[in-house]
């Protein structure tokens, strides 16, 4: 049963669940560009060894993520967020200490682990502060969130690079965790199910190999080819696995994932579409860096930022695109988005030559699929929980990122697949571009299945906070 803590205002439990949430993103992405200083640092470590301060982070984050959600209905989710806040900040001091490359891989999965578990809580504390009819408008805005870290991500990494090292990546989420915990202990109020069952534990330890034999197959295609033995064993074991986590959970009286959330018609179609449009938009994002560096000769940080106005967009966008949603539901500005996307792909798959165009090409298409992303993204993650009980929110909200966190490595995985090991031309980036246009029509065709809902106005006088239960 839930602990009566005192409400505050939603706007503060998003403040805080943000802080936390822009920590997480950010640091993925300052570590891509840290990456080359890392090497420097371990001259006597392979690259693709030392490619698991990466891989390890993803491949723990993404198994962790929906027993992370269950977690956190069971214990509490304030308490999960807390922990995790704490797991993931305490991890990253240490990460900037490590002298090896082990300790540094190592002190990575605990950060993953910290991350996994306050990502789910975060968004569930959001949503739960929230009365119905802003809920929407709440995930925008947590949209808008991870597009700052977009961002800031590329510039602030080379800056703090150039002046600090790479250790100083790890050291920026110290001030972030400590005030995130600070705030948190006195502004989130708490949540647990009623239950007094624990997940089923079996399923539990099915989840995590499963999931982590796919994650870890995908990023290792790089290393090891799509047709070597080992890769092709993991994601064979790995979809085996999840087949058997598939039918335990329909046999156990608390699974670790309730099938009866995919019984909303609503919830399967968001996640499909959220799942196939992470691919195309995470091939968008490193296929644009290639591009930009190797067929334009930008540097790092000119490419950062000229890749800038399309997260701008959505940090500006994402809380407009919420109050329309509010009122107008979410199928028609999901239609639209996509079709945004789509055709901001469509100028770079006729126009992206190898002369650089940034002003007549590369911008506009940046502008065009930034609006897209700025409606899609919130609002996929919006429709997915609308009509989840707040007894189903993390889950739920767990169930979201997870599927978008293996399309983010699926994309990784089919760019390098796409753009092969020979030299690149800008022609080499046409099924970059062409898988971009597929990603933004696929969502317009899914989402114009959607129900049209819209959630009614709040009462006059109604409470901002919905108490917990």
């Amino acid at each position: 049963m839930a602990t009566p803590l005192t409400a505050r205002s939603p706007w503060h439990v998003l403040t805080v669940t943000s802080l936390a949430v822009f920590a997480v993103l950010l640091d993925s992405l300052v570590l891509v560009v840290a990456f080359p200083d890392i090497e420097r640092s371990f001259p006597a470590v392979s690259a693709t060894a030392l490619s698991w301060v990466l891989n390890a982070y993803t491949i723990i984050y993404g198994a962790l993520l929906v027993p992370a959600g269950r977690l956190a209905d069971r214990i509490g989710r304030r308490r999960t967020f807390l922990l995790g806040v704490t797991l993931f900040t305490t991890a990253s001091v240490l990460c900037g200490l490590a002298l090896s490359p082990g300790w540094l891989v190592a002190l990575r999965m605990a950060q993953a682990a910290g991350g996994a578990l306050l990502s789910p809580a975060a968004l569930a504390l959001t949503l739960a502060a929230f009365p119905p009819e802003r809920r929407t408008l709440a995930v925008a805005l947590n949209g808008a969130v991870g597009a700052l870290a977009v961002v800031a991500g590329p510039p602030l990494g080379a800056l703090i690079v150039q002046t600090v090292g790479w250790s100083g990546i790890f050291f920026l989420n110290l001030p972030i965790g400590l005030l995130a915990l600070v705030v948190g202990w006195r502004v989130l109020a708490e949540w647990r199910e009623p239950t007094t069952a624990w997940p089923d534990g079996l399923g539990v330890t099915l989840l995590i190999v499963g999931v982590g034999l796919l994650t870890g197959g995908l990023v290792q295609s790089e290393a090891w080819g799509w047709s070597s033995p080992a890769v092709l064993a993991m994601l064979a074991v790995g979809a085996t696995v999840l087949g058997g986590f598939l039918r335990r959970a329909q046999r156990v009286a608390v699974p670790v994932l309730d099938l009866a959330l995919f019984a909303s018609g609503p919830f399967r179609r968001a996640n499909l579409a959220n799942t196939l449009f992470g691919v195309a938009f995470t091939a968008m994002f490193f296929g644009s860096v290639f591009f930009l560096t190797r067929i334009w000769g930008f540097s790092l940080v000119q490419a950062g930022l000229a890749i800038t106005p399309g997260p701008l967009m959505v940090v500006l966008g994402a809380p407009l695109a919420g109050r329309l949603a509010s009122r107008w539901g979410h199928r028609r500005l999901l239609v639209v988005g996509g079709l945004l996307y789509a055709a901001g792909a469509l100028v770079l798959l006729i126009g992206a030559g190898p002369t650089p165009q940034f002003l007549v090409r590369w911008l506009p298409a940046m502008v065009l699929t930034g609006l897209g992303v700025a409606l899609i993204i919130p609002l996929l993650s919006g429709a997915a929980v609308q009509g989840l009980s707040l007894a189903q929110l993390a889950t739920g909200s767990s169930v979201v990122q997870a599927l978008r966190q293996f399309a983010s490595v699926l994309g990784v995985a089919l760019t390098v697949l796409l753009l092969g090991d020979g030299v690149l031309t800008a022609v080499s980036f046409a099924p970059i571009f062409g898988l971009m246009l597929a990603g933004g029509l696929v969502v317009s065709a899914i989402s114009a299945g959607l129900p049209q809902v819209v959630v009614p106005a709040r009462k006059e006088g109604a409470s901002d906070y919905e108490p917990v239960v």
